[in-house]
């Protein structure tokens, strides 16, 4: 008795190999039902076994869309079956990619002080001169501190650094007295009250008056 061995190399070539031949084979006999109930029903089936093989991404948003897509692209679109949406994928439909996104430009230089920082920049620039602008000017230098501390934990950083890179990073339009203090953000304390002895424990230790005393008084008497 003689066994033919057909190698994957003789097979039809897999259109979605993750899948398998087994899906390949059903929805291509799938195919082959005439009748258009049957054909439909068989169709779902294999959805569910496709839905079934992949486990890790059902918690995906519109999966069974996806799977139906898949299917019509196993069938090379050539099967007569209806997805539960009502929507027929079409071939012309698979090569159309969305739009590009637009990723704003972020700067290179000074990183570490975030986008941010220049938008409040650019605010403070507009600000009329005054008390107002200075002290908002001073907020934005103590943040400068603030984030440069946090991307750099292991060397000390002196206001003069800061006050240097503010003058740059607004083109020398923006500037903080140097005898200012810029640890304002970065040394603030909450202030919590001191928690005092409550008044009703201090009733408790008063001195009660002694019952036993008024018991033998009555006793006396009698």
């Amino acid at each position: 008795m003689e066994f033919t061995m057909t190698y994957n190399s003789q097979e039809e070539l897999l259109i979605i190999s993750e899948y398998g031949r087994h899906v390949q084979n059903l929805v291509n006999y799938n195919k082959t039902i005439e009748d258009k109930e049957k054909k439909q029903a068989f169709a779902e089936q294999i959805i569910n076994l496709m839905y079934q093989m992949n486990p890790s991404s059902r918690n995906t948003q519109d999966f069974r869309s996806k799977l139906w897509k898949h299917f019509f692209i196993i069938s090379n679109y050539e099967i007569d079956v209806t997805p539960p949406n009502g929507i027929i994928p079409q071939s012309e439909n698979r090569g159309i990619k969305p739009d590009i996104i637009e990723y704003p430009v972020k700067e290179r230089e000074f990183r570490h002080y975030g986008h941010n920082v220049r938008l409040l920049m650019e605010k403070a620039i507009a600000m009329e001169e005054g008390p107002i602008k200075q002290g908002f000017v001073e907020t934005i230098a103590s943040f400068m501190k603030l984030a440069y501390k946090n991307w750099n934990r292991e060397h000390y950083v002196s206001d003069d650094i800061i006050l240097e890179d503010l003058k740059s990073l607004s083109k020398g339009q923006l500037s903080v007295d140097e005898n200012r203090s810029l640890d304002t953000l970065t040394s603030a304390v909450k202030y919590k009250p001191k928690r005092h002895p409550s008044n009703n424990k201090n009733n408790n230790n008063r001195r009660r008056p002694n019952n036993n005393n008024k018991n033998n008084n009555n006793r006396r008497r009698r």
